[in-house]
């Protein structure tokens, strides 16, 4: 066989390796080790806990519910540190646009750090478009660069959650770390303090209601009585059946009188007269104080139309007594269920507990220019190898 020479086909081959691998690794390894700037590295770790108290019964058997957490409000609360809200909110606290420009975005000035600075713009773009260096960005281009500097780890199982806040001085990371701390805990009470209100609200427009009804009962009884100057018609009723008992008992005593009378006497005898008189007005008093009670007249018909008779007068107080009561029951079980509720809905309190407090990093630890180098180098040669064997694949498919 002839010897092996060296074809077209090899000088692309590693000229492509040369433009593919070998010029990426270059130009990375000395963007990183030559204007590549430090970051520092705050972490922080907490949780969501749920703290259960028990009851006064539950403390006095010495039993009380151990706290736990939620995974429903960790994966609520990864989603709020990755939102722009949160982005917005901290900013107004610590201007980000101007603590993550720091090192300059400039590929001009040898001072500059264009790759690892925020830059609205994007790197792509800032190399061939200029552009405003004072150009602060939007909101959707400082949470993009947000997401790049703070990393969030969650785990579900545990309700743990990790954070790694990058910043170009350690005060500014630690800072950082520490506002989203201080907003994540706000976020939380508010949630926490939403659902005691939902868990409260039915039981309070209930005792509401409740309140509005015991109200409007005893307006009901007090306008009853002033109207009727009566404070208690029962009573009322009794002195005057009193009355018409000793009315009744006059009559009887009269009627005997008169029975001897017409017995012993002639039939033209004043005293006889007299003792009719006395009978008649007997009568017609015991007549109306009948009709006072509204218990019967002497047409033989049952009650009264008159509105303040005392049988109308009782039975207006007591369906309004009725409805007093009713309402005061009702209210104290509106009361008892608002207590309850209550009492149940501060039971279980929701707060933000952090394992590990913002560091302040002494030494910076971005970027990881080795592992950042070796991954430059890896993907290069992948793109590099897998472009080779495309290309000597079409070659011998012709």
């Amino acid at each position: 066989m002839p010897p092996a020479q060296l074809k077209r086909r090899h000088k692309l081959a590693f000229l492509a390796f040369g433009v593919m691998v070998i010029l990426p690794i270059v130009a990375s390894a000395w963007y990183l080790f030559d204007r590549a700037h430090d970051r520092y590295v705050s972490y922080a770790g907490f949780s969501v806990r749920t703290e259960e108290i028990g009851s006064a019964f539950e403390l006095l058997g010495g039993v009380a519910e151990i706290s736990g957490s939620s995974s429903s409000d960790t994966d609520i609360l990864y989603k709020f540190i990755q939102s722009p809200e949160l982005v917005n909110r901290i900013n107004k606290q610590i201007d980000l646009r101007e603590v993550w420009s720091k090192p300059g975005r400039k590929w001009a000035n040898g001072d500059h750090d264009p790759v690892f600075a925020y830059n609205p713009q994007g790197i792509a773009k800032s190399l061939f478009v200029p552009g405003d260096a004072n150009n602060p960005g939007y909101i959707e281009d400082l949470t993009k660069y947000w997401q790049r500097m703070v990393t969030v780890y969650s785990d579900s199982g545990t309700g743990l959650i990790d954070l790694e806040v990058q910043a170009f001085t350690a005060d500014e990371a630690q800072t950082i770390a520490r506002l989203v701390y201080e907003e994540s805990s706000t976020m939380i009470n508010r949630l926490s303090a939403i659902a005691r209100d939902d868990a409260t609200r039915y039981a309070r427009e209930e005792l509401d209601q409740a309140v509005d009804r015991l109200k409007t009962a005893r307006e009901a009884l007090t306008r009853f009585r002033n109207r009727s100057q009566i404070v208690d018609p029962s009573a009322s009723i009794q002195g005057q059946m009193g009355i018409l008992t000793s009315l009744q008992q006059q009559l009887a005593q009269t009627l005997i009188d008169l029975d001897i009378l017409r017995m012993t006497s002639q039939a033209n005898d004043p005293r006889s007269t007299q003792a009719e008189r006395r009978v008649r007005v007997i009568e017609d008093r015991i007549e109306q104080e009948r009709k006072k009670l509204g218990i019967g007249t002497s047409t033989g018909v049952e009650g009264s139309g008159d509105e303040n008779a005392f049988a109308n007068l009782l039975g207006e107080f007591e369906r309004l007594s009725v409805d007093l009561q009713f309402a005061e029951e009702s209210y104290k079980s509106a009361l008892a269920a608002y207590d309850a509720s209550l009492a149940e809905a501060q039971r279980q309190s929701r707060y933000l507990a952090a394992h590990v407090n913002p560091t302040l990093p002494e030494a910076a630890t971005r970027p990881d220019r080795l592992l950042s180098l070796g991954m430059v180098a890896l993907f290069s040669l992948l793109i590099w190898a897998i472009s080779v064997l495309a290309a000597y694949a079409l070659r011998d498919r012709r």
